[in-house]
């Protein structure tokens, strides 16, 4: 099932994707993607969508805004040099344990919305990941495997980055990931069921018609479900919540001469099944 959020900012719709621009609204059977929906699961909703197709009940995409698909994550984490080559691009070593950092949650934004550059930007980056969006309540997990229950779907993600801020600015990653606009998330929440295997989509990222990220989350170093039980030992992780895995090669800040973005640049990037994003760089409010 893919799953999505329709409509103006904080006034989105629930909504279950059943065609290449078509959908079935579930607002009046769903009242939002969030913690409080998502520990129920989303099986139920087959049937009903079914029904409303075979009444016709279909509408039209169209031009309609499409927000992320899970609203107000409780926390956003990130998995840091998560891919071999993209560890090998930048000359580091591949982490013994997973490197993680926190995002702010309220970075989270449309797949088509625009991305802001903050005020006094100057390493503007970009990294598709592959995210991961947890359903039930965890902690202490037993074993990567049981982490499979845990999970609500996977989306694609833009992890924006200002690595000046990241690197410069008191050497605290956080600083360089929480900047308003700066994550990205859909178009869809696509159920485990619908991804098949997990370490093997390709992923690809193009800046302004130039292709810049092209790999596969087979190159991964802890696969999502590795990454959640390992979170799951250090803190109690809520329904809605949105794990960013890594990214593969290819961001500016892997580049002999980094081409940092500019307003007016323009990220296309996209996850096999799990649709593309496309965002717009403007300039500091």
């Amino acid at each position: 099932m893919r799953l999505a959020r329709l409509g103006p900012v904080g006034a989105e719709r629930p909504a279950v994707v059943v065609g290449p621009d078509a959908y079935v609204d579930v607002g009046d059977l769903v009242p939002d993607i969030d913690a409080t929906t998502l520990p129920d699961g989303f099986g139920w909703l087959a049937e009903r969508v079914e029904s409303r197709v075979t009444a016709g009940l279909v509408e039209a995409l169209g031009a309609r805004r499409v927000g992320p698909p899970v609203a107000r994550p409780h926390q956003i984490l990130c998995a840091g040099l998560n891919y071999r080559d993209h560890a090998a691009e930048i000359g580091a070593d591949v982490p013994a344990l997973p490197l993680v950092f926190s995002k702010s949650p309220n970075t989270l934004v449309g797949p088509y919305d625009d991305v802001r550059a903050p005020r006094g930007f100057s390493r503007l980056d970009w990294e598709v990941e592959l995210g991961l969006v947890v359903g039930r309540r965890t902690s202490y997990l037993d074993s990567p495997d049981q982490a499979r229950d845990h999970v609500a779907g996977f989306v694609v993600c833009n992890d924006v980055s200002e690595r000046a801020f990241q690197d410069e600015h008191g050497g605290q990653i956080l600083k360089g990931k929480s900047a308003e606009t700066f994550n990205p998330c859909g178009p869809w929440l696509v159920t485990p069921d619908e991804v098949g295997d997990v370490s093997a989509l390709g992923m690809w990222l193009d800046v302004s018609g130039a292709r810049r990220q092209s790999g596969s989350t087979g190159t991964m170093v802890f696969d999502p479900y590795e990454l959640l039980w390992h979170l799951s030992q250090y803190m109690v992780l809520e329904p809605g919540d949105l794990v960013n895995t890594g990214t593969p090669p290819g961001v500016a800040n892997g580049m002999a001469e980094p081409a940092w973005l500019q307003p007016g640049d323009v990220m296309e990037l996209g996850i096999d099944g799990l649709g593309s994003q496309r965002q717009r760089v403007v300039a500091p409010r």
